[in-house]
């Protein structure tokens, strides 16, 4: 589990952009994995395709306000957890 510890003196609408900007990293993790299980992402390059697909896509207008190098970054640490599923899997 990845915990990030930060000490941050400011406004309570800077806290909730923080939380926006998290909570919307969460959610392209979250839907690459899904993708994958679902058969739709095969390669690294299919998650940073669906990605930009996030962020084009009408009904998710939160994830655009996330630049695309957040985006990639949230998208290769949902790539590697998968390799780290395919790793485990070998492994047993």
């Amino acid at each position: 589990m990845l915990v990030y510890e930060m000490k941050l003196q400011g406004t309570q609408y800077q806290y909730r952009k923080l939380d926006e900007a998290i909570r919307t990293g969460r959610f392209v993790r979250n839907s690459i994995i899904k993708a994958w299980i679902d058969g739709q992402i095969k390669s690294r390059n299919d998650a940073y395709t669906y990605c930009k697909l996030l962020s084009d896509n009408p009904s998710f207008p939160w994830v655009n306000q996330l630049n695309s190098m957040a985006r990639q970054a949230h998208a290769e640490r949902a790539w590697a957890s998968i390799e780290r599923f395919y790793k485990n899997c070998r492994q047993k």
